[in-house]
C-alpha cells in the first residue's frame, strides 16, 4: 500500500455560534490543510498519483474557502464552521472530485494554529 500526502493553505475568518468563549467573536486564521491518499497499484509511470494533481484537486476545494467568511459558505450556513466540520467538508468534496482516481482519501487534517489540529477518518 501506497501512502501519498500533501499539504495546503489558505487564510479565512469565522466565528462559533452558540459558543462561550473568544471564538464567538469573529476572527481569523491560517489553516494548514494535509489530504492523504492510499492505492495499491502504481501507473505506467511508477506514480500512485502525481503530486501536481492531488494538489490542484485540493487547491480547487479550498479556493473556495479562501479569505472568505466561512459562516457564509453554503456548508457551514446550519452547523458551525469548527475545524471539526472543516475537515469533513474537505474530505467530502476531495473524495467527491477523485471519484474515478485509483486512490482513496484517507485522512484530511485542518490545522488552525500551529499547536492545534483536527484530523477526519472515515475509518
Amino acid at each position: 500500500m501506497y501512502e501519498l500526502t500533501v499539504e495546503r493553505n489558505f487564510a479565512a475568518a469565522h466565528h462559533l455560534r452558540g459558543y462561550e468563549g473568544r471564538c464567538a467573536r469573529p476572527h481569523g486564521h491560517n489553516y494548514r490543510v494535509q489530504i492523504s491518499v492510499v492505492g495499491q497499484e502504481l501507473n505506467r509511470q511508477d506514480l500512485l498519483m502525481d503530486f501536481g494533481q492531488l494538489k490542484t484537486t485540493c487547491d480547487e476545494v479550498i479556493a473556495e474557502l479562501d479569505h472568505t467568511d466561512l459562516n457564509q459558505h453554503p456548508a457551514f450556513v446550519d452547523s458551525n464552521p469548527s475545524s471539526e466540520n472543516l475537515s469533513h467538508y474537505i474530505f467530502t468534496q476531495v473524495v467527491a472530485r477523485l471519484k474515478q482516481s485509483p486512490v482513496r482519501v484517507t485522512a484530511v487534517s485542518v490545522w488552525e494554529s500551529d499547536t492545534a489540529r483536527v484530523t477526519y477518518t472515515e475509518e
